[in-house]
């Protein structure tokens, strides 16, 4: 990377991918998030070579993404933020004369409003019902005892996949029925209440495998043998199945299907839903809650209009 900067408002810095791709290796950020700033640099860099670099990249790169029809908001906004935390590491480092992160009054350059409605549906209580029947009909080998495991954890733990993959058996207190959790954003693990079926399929899981320490769930395949699994591997390992019983859902589904059932059973009392869900606060909470009193309404919305046909 040449430091020689131009005193002009143009600036003289020769990047490429993989040089900026090591600028985020001394970020105080997790493993994924360091990943994906990783992976969506580029297009930041190849913009910067195309139409170079000054004090108003960042923001026409936010409008070039702005003018971008094939990203939904929310891949705008990993884009973006990656490219953000780039241009701040340059400042840093004295490569930028000034901090392009921030406008002309000092405030710093937004991402896009996002609408905090979900966009896609959590699986239904039939759908679930569906998959609990497919796997109490599966043969007892290691590998289907894992399937069962983690998606024991999905269902009735409602956790996210990186909360998953973090998991090792030491994590797990069985006997107390309790596991201590790494949430998205925590720097510390937080202890979580097992649900006995999550327990039944944990006890069967780690008899088939003899796992004493270590990640809890390791990879089969040659390439990563006995290597914890990545939040890739257990999406294709989730979708296979899903797949085989034509349900059209993600594994972010089951944390839906957790928490719109939690909301449900407890007639919106959010704060004790927060306390199994680990919401850091209710704002996402509540847009579950009006979801579900939206769709409890519709009978009243449509007989608003009976009798009145077109």
């Amino acid at each position: 990377m040449n430091k020689q900067l131009v005193t002009t408002t143009k600036y003289d810095l020769q990047l490429n991918p993989k040089e900026a791709s090591k600028a985020f290796d001394l970020l105080p950020v997790n493993d994924t998030t360091r990943a994906d700033y990783k992976a969506r640099i580029g297009l930041y860099i190849d913009f910067i070579n195309e139409h170079g670099l000054n004090r108003n990249t960042l923001l026409e790169y936010r409008r070039y993404l702005d003018n971008r029809t094939d990203y939904g908001i929310s891949t705008k906004n990993k884009y973006f933020t990656s490219a953000k935390r780039y241009s701040g590491v340059l400042h840093t480092a004295g490569l930028l004369p000034v901090d392009i992160t921030k406008d002309i009054s000092g405030k710093d350059l937004k991402g896009f409003k996002q609408d905090k409605k979900h966009k896609k549906d959590g699986l239904t209580k039939a759908e679930v019902e569906r998959l609990t029947t497919h796997l109490l009909a599966l043969e007892p080998t290691p590998n289907n005892k894992r399937l069962k495991a983690m998606l024991a954890l999905f269902i009735y733990q409602g956790l996210r996949q990186i909360e998953l993959i973090r998991l090792d058996v030491t994590d797990l207190d069985i006997k107390n029925a309790k596991a201590l959790i790494k949430g998205k954003g925590r720097d510390d693990k937080e202890p979580i209440a097992l649900h006995p079926y999550t327990i039944t399929a944990l006890n069967d899981y780690l008899q088939a495998t003899n796992k004493k320490s270590g990640a809890l769930f390791t990879s089969n395949s040659n390439n990563s043998l006995n290597a914890r699994l990545t939040t890739r591997a257990i999406r294709k390992l989730i979708k296979q199945v899903l797949d085989q019983l034509d349900i059209h859902n993600s594994v972010h589904g089951f944390r839906h299907y957790f928490t719109t059932t939690m909301v449900k059973h407890y007639k919106g009392d959010l704060l004790t839903v927060a306390h199994y869900t680990r919401h850091k606060n209710l704002e996402m909470l509540q847009v579950y809650n009006d979801a579900i009193n939206a769709e409890a309404d519709l009978p009243r919305y449509y007989k608003a209009f009976e009798g009145l046909t077109i």
